[in-house]
């Protein structure tokens, strides 16, 4: 399971006013938090400064990754940022994220084009939201098409079949856990990643709820997520679930997580 940190995000107070101030302490505690609780990647966002962003991000990058061994994930829509933060980020990075809706496509895969990026694609097109499991297939298969035509190899690519409230409509999350299926099911080689936090929108206890869908999630083939990966009780959730089914050889990432306090009855 692929863990994106979720949290050096600008649209948040605290981390917008340590970017502002060039606060290096906050950003790599926070930095090395989400590494020690289990982040394979660390998103970094600076959406929020307009006109600035591309410095902003490159700035965030290599306060990061000074005290963090761990690619980053880099979520911005705005071509000269993910540019820009390509050219200093050590390793391979991935980018959050790219979709068939056609401004974003035509911007983002001139950069990306030819490159061994990881790539978080989002089911969304110019017809927006898809609420059905066949639209997510489809947008799918337009994304695949379209990123293999620019040589991004199907590892590489991580297709987020958008979670939407079911508080809104009862079928938007057995609509959605069927597209993961299907999707795994029919382009081989890929990967399936999503924030799934938004199922559980205008519901109370939602973290509750957020932690069965993500093991409904998991069995149904998503491989990764982006999330809060302090939530102790989230992370417990995922090595629990990947356990149960079938993808912890001997339950050594079970285990891993009881030692560490990750799971409680």
């Amino acid at each position: 399971m692929i863990i994106v940190g979720e949290l050096i995000n600008a649209s948040r107070k605290k981390i917008r006013e340590a970017i502002e101030k060039a606060d290096v302490d906050y950003i790599q505690n926070i930095a090395k938090e989400q590494d020690k609780a289990g982040a394979d990647y660390v998103d970094v966002n600076a959406g929020v400064f307009v006109g600035e962003e591309p410095e902003k991000l490159v700035w965030l990058v290599k306060t990061v990754q000074a005290v963090v061994d761990k690619p980053l994930a880099l979520d911005s829509p705005d071509p000269k940022a993910i540019e820009a933060a390509m050219k200093v980020h050590k390793g391979t990075p991935m980018l959050n994220s790219i979709s068939m809706e056609s401004e974003r496509w035509a911007k983002l895969s001139p950069v990306i084009a030819n490159t061994d990026i990881k790539v978080v694609s989002l089911c969304m097109s110019d017809a927006g939201m898809p609420t059905t499991a066949a639209d997510r297939v489809k947008i799918a298969g337009d994304l695949v098409a379209g990123l293999t035509s620019i040589k991004i190899p199907m590892e590489n690519i991580y297709i987020d079949p958008l979670v939407q409230p079911v508080g809104t409509d009862y079928t938007f999350g057995i609509e959605f856990l069927k597209a993961v299926t299907q999707i795994k099911e029919k382009f081989q080689g890929l990967h399936i990643m999503c924030g799934l936090s938004n199922i559980s929108f205008g519901l109370p206890e939602r973290k509750f709820l957020n932690r069965i869908f993500m093991g409904q999630a998991i069995l149904s083939g998503l491989d990764g997520a982006i999330i809060d990966p302090l939530d102790k009780a989230m992370m417990g959730t995922i090595a629990g679930a990947v356990s149960l089914v079938g993808k912890d050889k001997g339950c050594r990432g079970y285990l891993k997580a009881f030692r560490g306090g990750l799971v409680a009855s």
